[in-house]
């Protein structure tokens, strides 16, 4: 008996136990769920949902013209919540309902599926009830346009489960124009005005609070969400036709010369407003492309210098053009080292502007060794009052600092002074001997290059950039006058003389041609550097231009006048002919008769109508079946010649009115912008250029 009390009093004191332990869960849990709730519930939140950040729309980079050089366009990602409370009420009645349509325009917006592979993903995902399914990447605006109108989707994010999220991807519309200076827009790595100018084209970076869900996704959360801030927009100084015509130039001496690498660029003389600026860099494949910007880095310059040395000798007065100096046939020793001449002639006894125009080495490197060796510092410090010792301070980040060397450091040698006078020994950027070249163009003011002209919010003005001045003289007027007589000198009796020969228009510039190291490997590839740097027309500057092309080692061809001259001349010509004639006093005779209000090109059988209509005599000597013709008015007689049209080579459309000048293109699958009213007056693809299908052609009207 007392066994059995023992064994019931130990039973009722577990069970005892075991109720209060429950009541104390119980009660704990209403606790927690009741009074806590509202604490764990938030913690929960704060572990499953995250504050997300949203990129803002990147601003446009735009032409001095307005033409958009990079802009970013938007792009859309389709998501499917299939756990969605409005597509699973009424065991999924309106997913039911709108899956057939839904399928059958999907495959018609896409065209990538049929409308039964599309029915059998949906029902999948809803079958699985799948949260936050990828459906549709990279969706273009106008097909997300569609898809909003679509069956199922129209219903609304809650209703229909699709979740758009959208994004901006970044496109150059002319790619490879300016390339490198418009820059890069990725993540990691931007270079030119794309990183310059990053702050004010990124805009203000946006919020939103996402909840993440199984399988690691995460879903925006409704209601909560901090717009992003638009980027503002950049108006540059670069010009599309000028671009072309440059990049065009460019391209077809580096193909031509098979070159390593090179640059052009092109200077409004008054202002320092970079209008055009091209860069190409040879591939392994053997094409070119803007891999570097080769306008902001720092080479030996060569015999382009030899202008600086001639400043600084005419205003020290250490000699006139005049002044007589011997070239001892090309060779000159001077402290256990020779100089030679770049080109051979054999001259002896000539006079400074001689020299000049000759381009010797051995000239300018005497005259400065005769008038600097006992105060090199005289001759350094003129470097610096011209702002060689810094850079040009161009609007764009990267640019090199010079490299010149001082009397009295451990570079400077008793053969330093010699051979900077012509170039050597010394580095500085493209961009500073245009700034140079400007300067005397721009009678001795020397104004700072830039490529920014205003910075716009939503079209309005926000900030214009205006020309600066860095060096309000860089010489005496009776200077400068000796520096113009010189340049022009070059072009009609020295180097350049067969270059400019029955041109127009006056050039004034400068040959140059310099023997570059490769690398380690020193001088014995035998790699040169051609230039030509100069301003046009010389009696009233407009544009300021320099081309620098270095060439493949051992090549045939590499003077600056061969290689880099013809460069030059052909920009200078269609800038001529489309910018700079007009405002030129020496064409602007009333004599002068534009040829293309009476001669044009047209199709056969329109011209033919409006001559009969305006009953005008109509002289055919093209064949039965030619489509275009020119014709030409001739005391109000028209005669009319066959038009030849080549398909693998670009036409000339000089003449032709738009219609006539978009058919020809279109049909030959390039792409067409338009400048101005009228009969075509220019074309940015030259004729006779190979051209590659879906290429733009700019076109520009008179």
């Amino acid at each position: 008996m007392e066994v059995k009390k023992d064994i019931l009093w130990r039973v009722y004191l577990a069970f005892i136990g075991v109720v209060l332990l429950s009541i104390v869960v119980i009660g704990r849990a209403f606790y927690i769920q009741q009074v806590q709730g509202k604490y764990w519930r938030s913690m929960s939140d704060s572990l499953h949902q995250r504050i997300e950040e949203i990129d803002a729309e990147r601003g446009t980079i735009f032409s001095e013209n307005g033409e958009m050089l990079s802009t970013s366009i938007p792009q859309f990602d389709v998501y499917i919540d299939f756990a969605a409370e409005g597509l699973r009420e009424k065991s999924g009645k309106v997913f039911r309902e709108n899956i057939d349509s839904l399928s059958y325009c999907l495959s018609k917006l896409f065209d990538d599926k049929t409308e039964t592979e599309y029915k059998l993903i949906l029902n999948k995902g809803f079958k699985e009830k799948k949260r936050y399914f990828l459906f549709k990447k990279n969706v273009s605006y106008r097909d997300y346009q569609q898809l909003k109108k679509f069956p199922l989707v129209k219903l609304g994010r809650n209703k229909s489960g699709f979740i758009i999220e959208d994004k901006s991807i970044r496109l150059n519309p002319y790619k490879i124009l300016a390339f490198r200076t418009i820059g890069l827009a990725r993540d990691s790595f931007k270079v030119g005005l794309e990183m310059t100018y990053d702050s004010l084209l990124k805009g203000r970076i946006g919020k939103r609070l996402v909840r993440s869900i199984a399988g690691g996704v995460t879903v925006p959360v409704d209601d909560y969400q901090i717009e992003p801030e638009s980027g503002k927009d950049i108006v540059t100084t670069l010009d599309v036709f000028m671009q072309e015509v440059t990049e065009n130039a460019l391209m077809k001496m580096m193909v031509k010369n098979e070159a390593e690498n090179g640059c052009a660029i092109v200077m409004e003389t008054k202002t320092g407003k970079i209008k055009a600026i091209a860069n190409l860099g040879r591939k392994n494949d053997g094409t070119y492309f803007e891999d570097f910007n080769y306008a902001i880095n720092s080479s030996e310059p060569g015999s382009t210098f030899k202008i600086v040395t001639l400043l600084s000798l005419l205003e020290d007065k250490k000699a006139n053009l005049n002044s007589i100096v011997n070239l001892q046939g090309g060779v000159w020793n001077i402290n256990g080292s020779t100089v030679y001449e770049s080109e051979k002639h054999g001259r002896n006894e000539v006079t400074v502007k001689q020299a000049f125009e000759l381009s010797s080495n051995v000239g300018m490197a005497k005259l400065a060794w005769n008038a600097y060796a006992s105060a090199p510092s005289k001759f350094i410090n003129h470097l610096q009052a011209l702002n060689i010792d810094k850079p040009t301070g161009i609007d764009i980040m990267g640019e090199r600092r010079p490299i010149i060397h001082k009397p009295g450091s451990k570079y400077w040698s008793s053969t330093t002074l010699p051979w900077m006078s012509f170039g050597y020994n010394i580095a500085i950027t493209p961009l500073r001997t245009l700034a140079i070249y400007n300067a005397i163009a721009n009678n001795g003011i020397m104004v700072k290059p830039y490529l920014l002209n205003a910075v716009q919010d939503e079209g309005k003005i926000i900030k214009e950039f205006k020309p600066t001045i860095t060096v309000q003289k860089i010489c005496s007027n009776e200077t400068l006058a000796q520096l113009k007589e010189c340049l022009e000198g070059v072009c009609t009796e020295g180097t350049a003389k067969a270059l400019f020969k029955n041109s127009p228009y006056k050039v004034a510039g400068k040959t140059g041609t310099a023997l570059v190291a490769n690398g380690n490997k020193g001088y014995a590839d035998k790699i040169y550097q051609s230039s030509f740097a100069g301003y046009f027309p010389a009696d009233n500057p407009q544009y300021t231009i320099v081309v620098i092309i270095k060439n493949k080692p051992n090549a045939l061809i590499y003077y600056g006048a061969s290689v880099a001259g013809p460069v030059f001349k052909e920009i200078a010509d269609r800038l001529y002919t489309t910018n700079v004639k007009n405002v030129v006093s020496e064409t602007a005779s009333t004599n002068y008769i534009d040829s293309i209000r009476y001669s044009f090109v047209g199709d056969k059988n329109d011209i033919q109508k409006i001559t009969n209509s305006l009953q005008i005599k109509y002289n055919d000597k093209s064949s039965l079946d030619d489509d275009w013709v020119n014709a030409t008015l001739i005391n109000k007689n028209i005669d009319a010649s066959k038009k030849n049209i080549e398909t693998k080579r670009m036409p000339s459309l000089r003449g032709f009115g738009l219609k006539d000048a978009l058919s020809v293109c279109e049909n030959m699958g390039l792409k067409v912008t338009i400048k101005g009213k009228g009969k075509v007056a220019n074309q940015s693809i030259s004729e006779g250029q190979f051209f590659a299908k879906g290429q733009i052609i700019n076109i520009e009207l008179n």
